[in-house]
Parts: C-alpha cells; sequence; structure tokens
C-alpha cells in the first residue's frame, strides 16, 4: 500500500519534516495515529535507555543510604552521661609506643585530664630511639597514676605492638583494661562513657570509631574510602552485636576496651601475637569465647590522625590491608578470591567515572546512552556516600570530591599489599602474618 508523506510545518523560516513509523499504523489510521504510535515507541524506547541502568547502578545508589542507615542507628558515646557509676570499677590504660616523639606527650597529657576517678595509666616504651621513653616521663610529671615501663626484648614469633600490650597488661592493675594507640588524643569523659556504653550494651569487647584527623590533600582523600569500606564489610553497632561468625566482627585498635577476665580466659596478646591486624584478630577471639563486640561512634571524643603525607598513609594501610583483611573473609573459596574482593572497592569508584568521562571525551548523548546513564546513576551514588563518610567524620561533604583520588591511591595500596603477600615491615621491623 502506497504510504504519503505529511505535509511540511514551516517554524521561524525553516522547513520541519515529522517522519512517522507508517508501517505501525493499522490499515485505514490516518497519519495522526502514526505519529501517536511513533511518539509511544520512542518514549518506550527512552524508558528503556533510563530504566536499565538506573537498576545495574542500584548498588551504588543504595550504598549512602544503607551507610547513612547504619552511622544514625548505632551507639554515639555523647548519649552517655559524663558522670562516673558508683561505684567506678578501676580502668587500666595500656598505650604501647615506639619511636612516637610527636604523639606521646599531647596522648598522656589527653589521658591525665581524664575525669575517671580511679585509673591506671600503663605506658610501655618498646624500643624507642627518639626519645619517646624521655618524653613520656616529662608529660607524666608527677602524677602517681602514669608508670612507665620498658619493654623487653621482642621474642620470635611476636609482632612489637602486641608485644609492648601483652608487657602492659602484666603490669596493669585495673578490672577493666582499655588498649590505645600513642597517635589518639582523649577527651576528659572518653573512659567514663565507654564504661557506661559497654555496661549499657552488654557487650564485653567495646571499641571507639573516632574522629580521623588529616592534614593533607592525600589523607583527606584516602581516610574516608577505608572508613567507607569498613563500614559497608562489618557495619556498625547494630550489626557486630549480631554477628554469628567470628569473621563478621571487628574492633578499632586505636582504641578498646574489655575485661581484665575475658583477656585473661582467651590468652591476652599472645593469641593474636603473630597477626598484623591484631584488633581484628582479637575482636575475633572474644566473638568464639561467646563475648558480644560492640562499637561506639565518638568524633567529639576520640581522635586521631593516624598518618602524616603520602608515604606513611601507603606503608600503613598496606601492611594491614591484604595481610590482615584477608581474615576477615573466612576460608575456602572465599579467601582465595579475596585479592579480587579487595580491588573491587576502588574499581567500583573509580570505573563509573572513568566510563563517564569517555563519553564525554567521544561527544555522546549522554542522555541517550545506556552506558552513560548507568555511569551518571553510580558516579552519584558514589559521590553521596562519600559525602555522608565525610560529615559522619565531621568533615565537610565538599570532600567527597576527592573520591576518585582517594579511590587511586587505594588501588595502588591494595596492589602493592596483595604483590607483598604476607610479608610486613613497620617502624623498622619485618615480620611475617599469619
Amino acid at each position: 500500500m502506497a504510504t504519503v508523506d505529511p505535509p511540511p510545518v514551516y517554524r521561524g523560516g525553516h522547513v520541519v519534516v515529522t517522519i512517522g513509523p507508517p508501517a505501525r499504523c493499522p490499515p485505514g489510521a490516518g497519519w495522526n495515529s502514526a505519529v501517536r504510535v511513533g511518539t509511544l515507541s520512542r518514549v518506550t524506547d527512552h524508558l528503556f535507555v533510563l530504566a536499565l541502568p538506573a537498576l545495574l547502578a542500584l548498588p551504588w545508589l543504595l550504598t549512602p543510604l544503607v551507610l547513612r542507615a547504619r552511622i544514625r542507628a548505632s551507639a554515639n558515646l555523647l548519649d552517655e552521661p559524663d558522670a562516673p557509676p558508683t561505684p567506678a570499677p578501676r580502668v587500666s590504660v595500656i598505650l604501647p609506643a615506639r619511636n612516637e616523639a610527636t604523639n606521646i606527650g599531647p596522648c598522656l597529657r589527653s589521658l591525665r585530664d581524664s575525669t575517671w576517678p580511679d585509673l591506671d595509666i600503663v605506658v610501655v616504651d618498646d624500643h624507642s630511639t627518639d626519645g619517646t621513653g624521655a618524653l613520656a616521663r616529662e608529660a607524666a610529671g608527677n602524677d602517681p597514676r602514669v608508670r612507665i615501663v620498658e619493654a623487653p626484648d621482642l621474642p620470635n614469633g611476636w609482632f612489637g605492638k602486641q608485644w609492648a600490650c601483652a608487657v602492659g597488661a602484666k603490669a596493669a592493675t585495673g578490672e577493666l583494661l582499655l588498649f590505645t594507640d600513642a597517635d589518639t588524643r582523649h577527651a576528659p569523659a572518653l573512659v567514663t562513657r565507654m564504661v557506661r556504653l559497654r555496661a549499657r550494651r552488654g557487650a564485653e569487647l567495646l571499641s571507639v570509631a573516632g574522629r580521623q584527623d588529616t592534614g593533607t590533600v592525600w589523607e583527606a582523600a584516602v581516610q574516608p574510602s577505608v572508613f567507607l569500606l569498613l563500614v559497608m564489610r562489618y557495619g556498625a553497632t547494630r550489626q557486630l552485636e549480631r554477628a554469628r561468625r567470628p569473621e563478621s566482627v571487628v574492633a578499632n585498635g586505636q582504641c578498646f576496651m574489655l575485661s581484665r577476665a575475658a583477656y585473661d580466659a582467651l590468652g591476652g596478646h599472645a593469641t593474636v601475637r603473630a597477626f598484623v591486624a591484631e584488633d581484628l584478630m582479637m575482636a575475633q577471639a572474644v566473638h568464639r569465647q561467646g563475648g558480644r563486640i560492640s562499637l561506639g561512634f565518638g568524633v567529639t571524643q576520640l581522635r586521631t590522625r593516624m598518618y602524616e603525607g603520602l608515604g606513611p598513609l601507603v606503608r600503613g594501610w598496606r601492611k594491614n590491608v591484604f595481610a590482615g583483611g584477608r581474615h576477615a573473609i573466612g576460608d575456602g573459596l572465599a579467601r582465595a578470591l579475596y585479592p579480587l574482593l579487595l580491588l573491587s572497592f576502588p574499581l567500583a569508584v573509580l570505573v563509573p567515572m572513568a566510563v563517564l568521562l569517555w563519553q564525554a571525551a567521544v561527544g555522546g548523548d549522554l542522555t541517550t546512552s545506556s552506558s552513560a546513564v548507568w555511569a551518571m546513576l553510580a558516579t552519584a551514588g558514589v559521590l553521596g556516600a562519600f559525602v555522608v563518610a565525610n560529615r559522619a567524620n565531621g568533615d565537610t561533604g565538599w570532600r567527597a570530591l576527592l573520591a576518585p583520588l582517594g579511590a587511586a591511591v587505594l588501588l595502588v595500596i591494595c596492589l602493592q599489599a596483595i604483590a607483598r603477600g604476607d610479608a610486613v615491615e613497620w617502624k623498622g621491623r619485618a615480620y611475617r602474618s599469619a
């Protein structure tokens, strides 16, 4: 059957010819029917272009929502009273320090400012060569609560931090043990709020997620990436407390508390002496004994600057992400696939952005290309997640724009860590992590 083209329409001096698909018109239908059918077909095609990429981008789009929900539902130290309970158990703070001349003074002074009424502070100088021990004695002043002890020679098969913690625990006299790092700064009511939160949550081991201070763009880019990875892997307060498997719990070694009885029952730090991620393995050991693991957010109560600059940042995370992180994944096939799982996080951040840049570079229509639509939606999800992570740390959401830089650095760190396997170097010592 012969078809008839529609008449031209004159608009602004230009001829606009609307071409419809007459083949889709029912027999005997007019041109208007052809236009309606063609328009409906184009709308349907456009919806398909949007719907499929949106479905594929759903994991990225859900990430900021899940992250925000987990953080908002978690315990916060500020919700706990800052007045010590009566009676107040004796708390021993164990502070291992190796070449911490920059940090030991401010950290120890913040601990001395604690309002906890019965405090025992044990600083363990782990063969420092930069005057850490002398600076610790100066910061301690004449405070009878503070003792400085020297760590004996490191035994074979031990990591230095675990050995120093074990030495400090042996000297401690408290009913509760609080292990902390020299690069931390403690609010006066931190110990009080930790004791109260631990009791209220019925937890055996409680750790604190404090503020991560950053002094360079490298730190500001990478630290939120690691925070996001950990929260998405482990969850926060509720997920840790409800965990059924040891591989599903973790602790923040910068600041965690447990009872002396539980510590001794699991064998102390000797149980985790050969693992680079001693906090992770300590949490797993407590879980295996039937103890509950919990976490409290406290960005105003605890602050830490873990690594100063790019070099220390790379070396610090490189020692942990593979040699330590593989113990968080279980055994068998999951353990074998761990290198791929580890790389998947930075790649999940970088790939959508790379696709979006490529589409823009080739000059395609970003609204009609399925891959471009997916990339835009996934990138929006990534940036949203980093906004949530930065705000949780007390930083501006604009730092989310550093996400691609942080993911790129993290990718390099992961590749180096995988290549090194169980070989670990830290503070002048070489180890093999179990």
